[in-house]
């Protein structure tokens, strides 16, 4: 199964579109927030099963805070992760994946890309649209999940 990681796309599409036609053909698109109106444009564009949690742009939304995903082995909690304090730290963001029971964290926010593994594989796709990294470079990230339900995930740059 291969799963597409995505946030911060505020409204502007075409490395998101750039990133899918690369990544084709893929099983499911999440997307971690901030799309600012355009959930149900993202879902068409993606044309798979796709998820997708309010960040702190989406306002007036309808879209859920937070979500909790299986994938294989991996029970997923997915948030934009500004109510967690992201920008300063990953502590509140763990401890609310361990009390859900979630050994994956996903989250956007800071625009900034991580893959930290541990007991809580810690994953920030970055951003598509505003890249704050200092090479500033659009990114994703991609989940690669094998038949027996194990997870590998891969950053990428869309060039």
């Amino acid at each position: 199964m291969k799963v597409i990681i995505v946030s911060d796309t505020h409204g502007d599409h075409t490395t998101l579109r750039m990133a899918l036609e690369r990544e084709a053909p893929y099983d499911m698109l999440l997307h971690l927030g901030d799309v600012e109106g355009y959930a149900d444009y993202i879902e068409d564009m993606a044309g798979c099963p796709t998820y997708i949690v309010a960040g702190n742009n989406d306002y007036f939304s309808d879209l859920p805070r937070e979500r909790i995903l299986k994938i294989g082995k991996s029970n997923i909690f997915m948030t934009h992760g500004h109510k967690y304090d992201v920008h300063f730290t990953l502590w509140d963001l763990r401890q609310a994946a361990i009390k859900k029971k979630c050994n994956v964290a996903m989250y956007g926010h800071t625009h900034v890309p991580r893959i930290e593994y541990g007991d809580i594989v810690v994953i920030n796709p970055g951003s598509l649209s505003r890249p704050r990294q200092a090479d500033r470079r659009a990114t994703y990230i991609v989940m690669y999940v094998d038949d027996e339900g194990n997870a590998e995930f891969e950053l990428k740059y869309v060039d």
